[in-house]
């Protein structure tokens, strides 16, 4: 073999999912790998029926339908719920129920004055909060009857 070709062996790499969070190790020629969906959380593998929406396509679209004058899609009316609903009771995960918890939301009425105050960019600057997870809260907020604020682009 030529001496200098070969690019730099990491035999013990990261691997971060940042949808999730998991972690793992493998051999590649970079030290760190980050990937935005893995085999723990892609509905394929999970077998869970969902939407993975983690660069916010479903909400763009429902904002320009509405812009627009356009019918939105109706879901079952849901009884509204007092604000001081935990946020575990969403079904997020209890590693993001312990970040939001961490960071002074514990309750949907912390969540939602949090996002009013600091918008999406702002909640998603917290480390290891990603898109897909506020994705995640904020539609299951608004399928418990919640009044999310509305962010103009």
């Amino acid at each position: 073999m030529r001496e200098g070709i070969h690019p730099n062996w990491f035999p013990e790499a990261t691997v971060v999912c940042s949808s999730c969070g998991t972690t793992w190790t493998v051999g590649s020629t970079r030290p760190k790998i980050s990937l935005d969906i893995c085999s723990a959380c892609h509905p394929f593998y999970t077998g869970e029926q969902r939407m993975v929406d983690t660069e916010g396509q479903v909400d763009r679209f429902m904002k320009r339908l509405e812009a627009r004058g356009g019918k939105t899609p109706e879901a079952a009316p849901v009884e509204r719920v007092a604000t001081d609903l935990p946020l575990s009771e969403l079904g997020l995960g209890r590693q993001y129920t312990e970040l939001l918890a961490a960071n002074g939301m514990n309750t949907a009425g912390d969540f939602i004055q949090r996002l009013q105050e600091v918008g999406d960019e702002g909640l998603v600057e917290i480390r290891g909060i990603g898109r897909k997870v506020l994705t995640d809260a904020k539609k299951k907020l608004r399928a418990r009857g919640y009044e999310l604020p509305t962010v103009e682009a």
